[in-house]
């Protein structure tokens, strides 16, 4: 527990010194790999929203505007930065600190989650989605982006081999969440891969 601890710590360290170059970096990858992904995730979006590891707010601006928005992440200077965005984008947002392992929501409290980019972060992605299901109210969409783990092998290995770096500072190249749905109640209703199947976007909806 200790040494878990200890990792999460070092891991908001992390963040929390590269949240000013998020953005930028961020920025590069929207454009050349991931595409309308956000918006196509966020556009599918209803009701109570809840936003996993909501960074800078990147998302913010693809959000309909009659959702109501609550966004957790663990780098407090991440959410210093989102709430600097909602106020410009006159979004009313609510914006706290929180785990994605263990959010600090009662069961069925969201008509909708989204987590973006950051399943691939997360130290324990299965418990973090078991926890998004949670906070789902039966019927309500659990919706997905993330970099993958393809299964076109020349690319899988050299995305290992990039792992074997990224993996020092929690980021993990070959995840694949997808078959993690069905045990935390979820049903897959659409799925997308693209770039070789590098990059996947998905809407599922709790059935149990």
């Amino acid at each position: 527990m200790a040494m878990s601890a200890d990792r999460d710590e070092r891991l908001r360290r992390y963040w929390d010194k590269h949240a000013e170059s998020y953005d930028k970096q961020m920025g590069f990858s929207d454009r050349h790999f991931f595409g309308d992904s956000r918006s196509w995730v966020c556009s599918k979006a209803s009701g109570e929203v809840l936003e996993v590891a909501v960074g800078t707010g990147l998302n913010l601006p693809h959000f309909p505007a009659g959702v109501h928005v609550t966004g957790v992440d663990w780098s407090p200077a991440m959410l210093d930065l989102a709430r600097a965005r909602a106020g410009h984008l006159g979004r009313d947002v609510d914006l706290r600190e929180g785990d994605a392992q263990a959010l600090p929501f009662d069961d069925a409290s969201f008509d909708t989650v989204v987590c973006t980019l950051s399943l691939c972060t997360i130290p324990n992605h299965g418990k973090a989605i078991a926890e998004m299901a949670r906070v789902l109210r039966p019927g309500g969409r659990l919706l997905l982006l993330d970099h993958i783990g393809s299964r076109w092998w020349p690319v899988w290995a050299v995305l290992r081999l990039v792992e074997l770096f990224t993996a020092r500072n929690g980021e993990y190249m070959t995840r694949r969440p997808l078959p993690m749905l069905a045990a935390a109640g979820l049903t897959v209703t659409e799925s997308q891969q693209l770039k070789l199947g590098t990059v996947e976007r998905v809407a599922a909806v709790r059935t149990a």
